[in-house]
């Protein structure tokens, strides 16, 4: 028996980000026996251990903004020297992957996938320059492209869009299923009444998830739902900053930060409805998880409308509307959840089945 191919992916770390949380599906559900993961990544993560236990192995380099941009070229080149003979390399670094993947094909890595994540790049002016900078040798560099979604897509690689393969950010519709049962025994452990409105959101403490904002929808909910709650699912640097601002908004009592959790898929049936009023995204799985768990969803219109599965359960509200006219949204829902299942599936976002594209695109690319 032939060994298996082994695919390079590229990441700051593993922790359980929306890519990090895609590539982790896809991990589990490829035939390891045909391709094996590896991971080049900048600092430790929650996931390193499994990755280990299901046969890759996790290498970290320093990132850019620790030794600058001379000294990260030459630490991806010294690496692409010590560890020869990769014929896959997958990218996961948006813009930054330019430079990943110039270094790459520098090396004589024959396979170099870019992928993208996202629509929007964060950070100041400064580190927004330098990841366009960096993005100018992705088109250059990549042998293949691949993306979330459309709008993914047009964002990273512009006129080169229409030849990127748009691969959905499946997930496992058995676990993300709607389950009365489920919900009835994650609020008992949680102390939370059967009657208690429940306004939920999973995502990463930074400025494109958009906290604030709902930190604010929340409290003139409670104006209209006294017994409701907030419940946030987890980390990042601006956590203690949401806290605080709870805190002055005196709603300590009714929002409950969770912080990174390893079983979103009980948490999700907690929640009556799950609110994004993120300022942009690529096509979040957290969004796919919600509609498989058949949670109505509002969320921002920043968000490609490729993330409705079509079950009747997304509603889109303008960024620009207050958090009064986002509340009362939220108020007008029906908590009636409904089986959405077929709907993910005809849509294509069953991870067993991105796992099986994957695992033959690998072996395509690789004759």
């Amino acid at each position: 028996m032939s060994a298996p191919i082994r695919v390079l992916h590229v990441v700051v770390n593993m922790n359980r980000g929306g890519a990090e949380t895609l590539i982790m599906n896809l991990y589990r559900n490829i035939d390891r026996s045909k391709i094996q993961f590896d991971f080049l990544t900048c600092r430790e993560g929650i996931f390193d251990d499994e990755i280990v236990e299901l046969g890759g192995k996790v290498y970290q380099i320093p990132y850019v903004t620790d030794i600058g941009h001379i000294g990260y070229c030459h630490a991806l080149d010294r690496f692409f020297h010590e560890h020869p003979g990769y014929p896959v390399i997958h990218s996961h670094m948006d813009r930054m992957s330019g430079l990943i993947l110039r270094g790459a094909k520098k090396a004589g890595i024959p396979t170099r996938i870019a992928h993208s994540h996202n629509t929007r790049s964060e950070g100041g002016i400064a580190a927004r320059l330098y990841k366009w900078y960096s993005s100018t040798h992705i088109i250059s560099s990549a042998t293949h492209l691949l993306a979330c979604s459309l709008t993914a897509a047009q964002w990273l690689y512009s006129r080169k869009a229409e030849d990127a393969y748009i691969l959905p950010n499946g997930i496992d519709c058995e676990k993300f299923a709607y389950s009365p049962d489920a919900q009835l025994q994650v609020r008992r452990g949680l102390r939370i009444s059967t009657n208690t409105l429940v306004v939920g959101h999973v995502g990463r403490f930074v400025h494109q998830k958009n906290h604030a904002f709902l930190i604010d929808t929340f409290a003139k909910l409670q104006h209209m739902v006294k017994d409701s709650i907030l419940i946030l699912v987890g980390d990042g640097p601006l956590r203690k900053a949401m806290e605080l601002k709870v805190e002055n908004l005196r709603l300590t009592e009714k929002v409950r930060f969770l912080g990174i959790r390893s079983d979103i898929e009980n948490i999700l049936q907690a929640f009556d409805v799950f609110v994004f009023p993120s300022f942009h995204e690529g096509l979040p799985v957290t969004l796919i998880e919600a509609q498989g768990v058949g949670l109505p969803c509002v969320i921002s219109d920043h968000i490609t409308t490729e993330v409705d599965m079509g079950a009747g359960l997304v509603q889109y509200v303008r960024l620009s509307k207050s958090p009064a006219i986002w509340a009362n949204r939220i108020h007008k829902l029906s908590r009636v959840k409904r089986d959405s299942k077929r709907y993910i599936e005809e849509n294509g976002y069953n991870i067993r089945n991105s796992a099986k594209w994957l695992e033959n695109y690998y072996k395509e690319v690789c004759i």
